[in-house]
């Protein structure tokens, strides 16, 4: 009888332990709700522009996203002074920037934000195209965000009309299920400043052997003529990092308007979101390698056109 219990005790401790090891047994069970900021101190996207509305392109994407997944509920925001808070964050589970420029962050506000609110469970960031425009300057005082971002907008050599080919590295990451192993799109992509691969899960890039595009021209006088060159190197677009007990997701795409109507990109905003709320899988460890790679790819590609 002691043996009987001892086993069935065993068992029923190995299927607690399988079922807890999963996603799903740490998913919130009620709607996560998203800050959605939109704040412009820099460019102002169309994809973010009221332009007398009540809602920008991106926030009435997002705000319906919602809805129609019952998800999540969203508080789209252009101010952050007001909403960036302390307290105001006490409120919201996942934050979530499409921004640009040098917005208006209080250091304790920032503080509690980083090394609180974000570092617990079910919490995340969620960073659209321009948050890589915010806090881009070579000031030290935005470290912080730069470890957040993951990297921040030094050009875009692929502007917004060129169709341009993606390479998805990890296919298993639930938000990367939605564009397969590669795919095309029209949208403005940036490379990067203070990238660190070392911190961050890359899991899609930029294939510039099959990009019109193949990196940035320059060109020189060299006696009587003129010699063009040509730089490339690795250009991420969507990566992820875990932050304590939160999580980081970043997606370059979302310039374009049509791009907040791509069932692709949408599902794939919904799948991050999910996984912030531990509801499906998705790798956050660093792959280095990956980024060596593709750059040395890319560069190889580019001189090569």
């Amino acid at each position: 009888m002691l043996y009987r219990t001892c086993v069935s005790a065993f068992v029923l401790a190995g299927l607690v332990g399988a079922v807890c090891s999963s996603p799903a047994a740490f998913a919130q069970t009620t709607k996560s709700k998203i800050l959605y900021l939109t704040e412009s101190k820099g460019f102002k996207h169309g994809s973010v522009n009221r332009d007398k509305k009540d809602l920008a392109p991106s926030e009435v994407a997002m705000t319906q996203l919602g809805q129609q997944t019952g998800l999540f509920s969203v508080h789209c925001t252009q101010d952050t002074k007001a909403d960036f808070t302390k307290e105001n964050l006490k409120n919201y589970d996942i934050v979530a920037f499409y921004t640009t420029g040098e917005l208006p962050i209080a250091d304790a506000d920032r503080d509690y934000f980083m090394n609180e609110w974000l570092k617990q469970k079910g919490h995340g960031w969620i960073g659209f195209h321009s948050a890589a425009d915010t806090f881009r300057t070579n000031n030290p005082a935005h470290k912080w965000y730069w470890d957040l971002c993951g990297g921040t907008f030094k050009g875009h050599p692929w502007n917004a009309g060129e169709l341009v080919t993606m390479t998805v590295h990890d296919t298993t990451h639930s938000a990367m299920k939605p564009f397969g192993g590669e795919f095309q799109i029209k949208d403005e992509i940036y490379w990067y400043d203070h990238w660190v691969p070392e911190n961050v899960h890359v899991l899609m890039s930029l294939n510039i052997e099959k990009c019109k595009t193949k990196g940035q021209v320059s060109k020189k006088k060299e006696g009587d003529k003129e010699v063009e060159s040509i730089h490339a190197e690795h250009v991420p677009v969507a990566w992820c990092r875990s932050w304590g007990d939160g999580k980081i997701f970043f997606n370059s795409l979302g310039h374009n308007g049509s791009t907040w109507t791509d069932k692709r990109f949408l599902d794939s905003t919904e799948a991050a979101i999910r996984w912030i709320r531990n509801e499906v899988p998705g790798d956050a460890k660093p792959n280095p390698d990956v980024s060596k790679g593709w750059h040395e790819k890319s560069v190889k590609d580019a001189a090569a056109k």
